[in-house]
């Protein structure tokens, strides 16, 4: 399938569906100029220059580029420290080290958003036997399940918090591969109080992927102590190569450092190898590329919702994060969807997605990304188990012009069946 093939009718629809977001693209833009602003203000109070861009070698013992990021991200993220690396490999490695930063023997985390993403639970013990597990150090887990309705059971994260074995809450931003909603800036804040009401020494963690620059305001800015994501997503503004960034509390931050690298190491050494401009690029673009990732998902709901499909956030609904869920119900709609994603990408168009036995999930799942960035959530990409009900999450985009037509070409390819 080419660009060539969209079909006139989804041509027609694309208008439709524009003209009726318009207001909703508004808003998206205005979250944009916001979060631009408070990064051009961290580049400007910490004094960016060339010398910044230069990489280390070795140990890499005083790069200024290294440490000014991690001041900006600090600034930025509104937080005491924070801890900007390519040496993480993901952003499951990144929450991991800011999880065992949180957390001794004998202690309990609580996850107070239920299930955590599906890698995430291989780091804690609860699915897999991995050799370092949270579980292997004798490290507790409790779970408080989120309300019918997708909202924070405030009342059972409350009940549950104030047990003194609780040393830690995790508070999943995003919507992972879960039929449920992202949650709010202010529901991430409702959970904080609770926690804080019963077990105020309790450290509390949100896993911020997908999240960031979506709001005006982030999680540590509401009572969160630390908070982890990956630069593939949306920080890295579609630039960056690879790594992941931990941002909160000094003594958390410094904690996590350590268990990136090792006791008595900690963030002191770690080679840049000159990709330091790609990491100060990627995050300021960084507001305005998750802007059209966002475009991008508003306009695939109203696409997909006037074909009939029901979607999660609609196209009118508030975002918090830029997945975008499609229930498609059958298998053979899946593929077709993600073959269409696929063939609308700049990289590997021409291969079609199959599902496959991926490390950390207990099923296949199906995966469409051509991306320039390999595994890059904030390029165009859609994906998800491949089991009943058959769900879709998109996300990215790096222009909304190329995500529109990604879009376009996912719905004449189910057209097609």
């Amino acid at each position: 399938m080419k660009i060539s093939d969209i079909k006139p009718q989804v041509l027609a629809l694309a208008e439709e569906v524009e003209l009726a977001a318009r207001e909703v693209f508004e808003g998206v833009d205005a979250v944009a100029r916001e979060n631009t602003r408070k990064i051009m203000e961290a580049f400007e109070d910490n004094r960016v220059s060339e010398a910044c861009f230069a990489g280390t070698t070795g140990y890499g013992y005083d790069d200024l580029g290294r440490e000014t990021l991690d001041k900006i991200y600090a600034q930025v993220f509104r937080t005491e420290a924070a801890l900007v690396r390519t040496g993480f490999v993901n952003g499951t490695h990144a929450l991991s080290a800011a999880l065992y930063a949180l957390l001794a023997p004998g202690e309990v985390l609580l996850a107070a958003t239920g299930a955590p993403y599906d890698t995430l639970r291989c780091a804690i013990g609860t699915s897999g036997d991995c050799h370092g597990s949270l579980k292997f150090y004798g490290i507790g887990y409790w779970q408080v399940e989120l309300g019918a309705d997708g909202a924070p059971d405030l009342e059972a994260i409350r009940a549950a918090a104030a047990e003194p074995k609780v040393k830690a809450v995790l508070i999943q931003r995003s919507r992972g591969y879960e039929d449920r909603r992202a949650l709010t800036v202010a529901e991430i804040g409702s959970i904080c109080d609770a926690v804080r009401a019963v077990n105020p020494a309790a450290h509390i963690m949100v896993d911020n992927c997908y999240g960031e620059f979506t709001d005006t305001v982030e999680p540590t800015e509401v009572g969160a102590d630390i908070i982890a994501g990956s630069l593939i997503k949306n920080p890295g503004g579609g630039i960056a190569p690879t790594g992941g960034y931990i941002a909160g509390k000094k003594e958390l931050v410094d904690r996590a450092a350590m268990r990136m690298t090792t006791p008595g190491i900690g963030g002191e050494c770690g080679s840049t190898l000159g990709v330091n401009r790609l990491l100060f690029q990627g995050l300021f673009l960084a507001p305005h590329t998750v802007a059209q990732a966002l475009k991008t998902a508003v306009f695939c709901a109203g696409m997909m919702e006037r074909a009939g499909y029901e979607t999660s956030p609609g196209a009118g609904e508030k975002r918090s994060d830029i997945i975008q869920m499609i229930r498609l119900g059958s298998g053979e709609k899946m593929r077709r969807f993600c073959a269409g994603i696929q063939a609308g990408a700049p990289v590997d168009s021409y291969v079609t997605p199959e599902p496959w036995q991926m490390p950390g999930y207990d099923c296949p799942v199906i995966m469409a990304a051509g991306a320039f960035i390999q595994g890059s959530s904030i390029e165009l990409s859609a994906d998800g188990p491949f089991r009943e009900p058959y769900i879709v999450y998109l996300q990215g985009g790096l222009t909304y012009e190329s995500g529109r037509l990604g879009i376009m070409m996912a719905l004449s390819a189910m057209l097609d069946e």
